[in-house]
């Protein structure tokens, strides 16, 4: 290792040192949820990692799948009610659904305890508003890995053969519906927009109107404890705004498809823009492919989308070496060359600065700007819409979605809407904050 660093990583590093010549290795053990092509790739990069930095610390990253991101908080979840640390990983790629079960651990060795460590790693190479979205309660928790935001696609071969451009509003959405034909080629019904709205898009379109959804900059500084969004009228400008996409005929009521987009259905997806690589491969050049900016509520909103995706953060087992490794590994798989190619290779953004200047990055998105989209998107997003970070997080996520599908399909008025979603998003936090006093 070139870098100086602290006496303290320096002489856990030694340890592992001492065990190599003993003839000792050590196991760091993480678990991840990447899965199909992802999986296979994360897989390159901890064989390399063996092979290489593994090898002059005298340790084996043993990777190991957990299922979804909400498959593996769970059984974080359960190690952690059982108190049985012993079963906890070194490293884990963790979602936001186990953001708070990571901070309230007690056998969290956060991103802040490296940095302490390591003062020399230069974390002005890691993307602001990346690292924001890992920090909660003061405390920068884990290191952004799979960033991403969502982005819209669209059909731009429909789009030219209607004469419209590329929607930048819901409204914008609506005149676009209005141009479209109503079969496509292959006698399916045209859909020019389908969503359910949900935890992370309300979020996204509650931030274009300078608004959070919860107290609190949406649970990112403390838990949040009420919403944010009643008394400034966010929540209704959204919702009137929804519904009249809806009543427009734009907007179809339900989660819309990569297969309906695929099939030359569905005119406009929006989606992760990690997507970006197997839309490409799915569609075959059967039509053009077209990437910009999340839709924004009116034209009075902002541009941008939150960040979203996973990081990876560090369990504190009781073992300096172990916990100094831990680091080694974070910090290579967020350095330029493996974030240059894990973003060329799926569509997440590249967390590390250094990955823009990669020639191979830099030659892939000249030839297809699909991928510079969500880098500009969060470079254009304003610093302070951040995702939200709430306790009861699958209970109001599906609330949300239930409440503004009711609001559509039984045509409660916008005002009826929000005083049911304020109730009940209002009571699911009270309820868990009074569970966990």
């Amino acid at each position: 290792m070139t870098k100086r660093i602290l006496p303290l990583l320096l002489a856990a590093l030694m340890l592992f040192s001492l065990g190599a010549q003993a003839g000792e290795a050590a196991t760091l053990v993480f678990w991840h949820s990447m899965s199909d092509e992802t999986g296979l790739l994360l897989d390159k990069y901890v064989n390399s990692f063996n092979e290489t930095i593994g090898k002059e610390l005298n340790v084996t990253v043993e990777a190991v799948f957990q299922g979804q991101y909400s498959d593996a908080t769970t059984k974080l979840n359960s190690i952690l009610t059982a108190e049985d640390y012993g079963q906890l990983p070194d490293v884990m790629n963790l979602d936001a659904t186990g953001k708070v079960a990571y901070f309230n651990s007690g056998r969290a060795w956060t991103m802040d305890d490296a940095l302490k460590a390591d003062p020399d790693y230069d974390i002005s190479q890691i993307l602001p508003i990346t690292l924001g979205n890992w920090a909660f309660s003061g405390v920068q928790l884990g290191m952004p890995f799979a960033a991403s935001t969502t982005i819209m696609f669209y059909n731009k071969t429909m789009l030219d053969q209607a004469g419209a451009d590329a929607p930048e509003t819901f409204q914008d959405i609506i005149t676009l519906s209005e141009k479209l034909p109503e079969k496509s080629d292959t006698g399916l019904d045209i859909i020019a927009y389908s969503v359910l709205p949900n935890t992370p898009t309300l979020a996204n379109w509650l931030g274009q109107l300078g608004s959070y959804v919860v107290n609190n900059k949406n649970g990112s500084e403390a838990m949040a404890t009420e919403l944010a969004c009643i008394d400034n009228g966010a929540l209704e400008t959204f919702l009137t705004e929804w519904k009249g996409m809806y009543e427009a005929g734009a907007l179809t009521n339900a989660a819309g498809t990569t297969d309906q987009f695929v099939a030359g259905q569905l005119a406009v997806l929006t989606t992760s823009s990690s997507n970006v690589t197997s839309l490409l491969e799915k569609i075959g050049g059967a039509f053009e492919l077209g990437a910009g900016y999340y839709p924004r509520v009116n034209a009075q909103a902002s541009a941008g989308a939150t960040v979203s995706g996973s990081s990876l953060v560090m369990f504190d087992k009781q073992d300096d070496a172990k916990k100094a490794a831990s680091w080694e590994l974070v910090k290579y798989l967020a350095s330029p060359g493996v974030q240059a190619e894990f973003a060329a290779a799926t569509g997440y953004v590249p967390v590390n600065r250094g990955a823009l200047e990669e020639a191979g990055y830099q030659a892939l998105v000249a030839e297809y700007p699909q991928y510079a989209v969500a880098a500009d998107q969060l470079a254009a997003t304003p610093a302070e819409m951040s995702s939200v970070t709430v306790g009861p997080a699958k209970d109001f996520y599906y609330a949300i979605q239930d409440n503004i599908a009711m609001m559509l399909d039984e045509d409660l008025s916008v005002e009826e809407t929000v005083e049911i979603m304020a109730d009940e998003l209002s009571g699911l936090l009270y309820q868990y904050q009074q569970a966990n006093q």
